[in-house]
């Protein structure tokens, strides 16, 4: 009995690798196991980094916050302590982007957490 082989399937799947490397350098989209391992090892890193990414905008909008405040002589904690407890529901991206681009509008906002700022009291 002669032996039997999955040609076409066998194209399919490695033209499917190498289409999901193109654009990689050298044999890393020619060449069938160096493509497989490129791509993989790339779909890790995407995934990480989508991860990473969130993280990393987060602290981007607290370090624009924290750099209006400071002219303002307001500490980061303090002014968020203040929103929450005045139930201004404003999160981190929009606070940046309204410190960044429209300083004024985001003084007046500290100027008003300052007023109902309390001090600490000395034990």
């Amino acid at each position: 009995m002669p032996r039997t082989r999955n040609v076409p399937y066998t194209r399919k799947r490695r033209k499917k690798w190498l289409k999901a490397a193109k654009g990689y350098w050298g044999a890393k989209h020619k060449l069938y196991k160096t493509a497989r391992l490129a791509v993989m090892k790339g779909w890790i890193s995407a995934y990480r980094e989508r991860k990473r990414k969130k993280r990393v905008f987060r602290a981007l909008w607290i370090t624009r916050i924290n750099a209006a405040l400071q002219s303002q002589n307001m500490k980061y904690s303090q002014f968020i302590h203040v929103l929450k407890e005045q139930n201004i529901e404003l999160d981190r991206k929009t606070l940046a982007a309204l410190a960044y681009e429209y300083p004024d509008e985001f003084n007046a906002l500290v100027q008003m957490c300052k007023g109902q700022e309390q001090p600490q009291k000395a034990d």
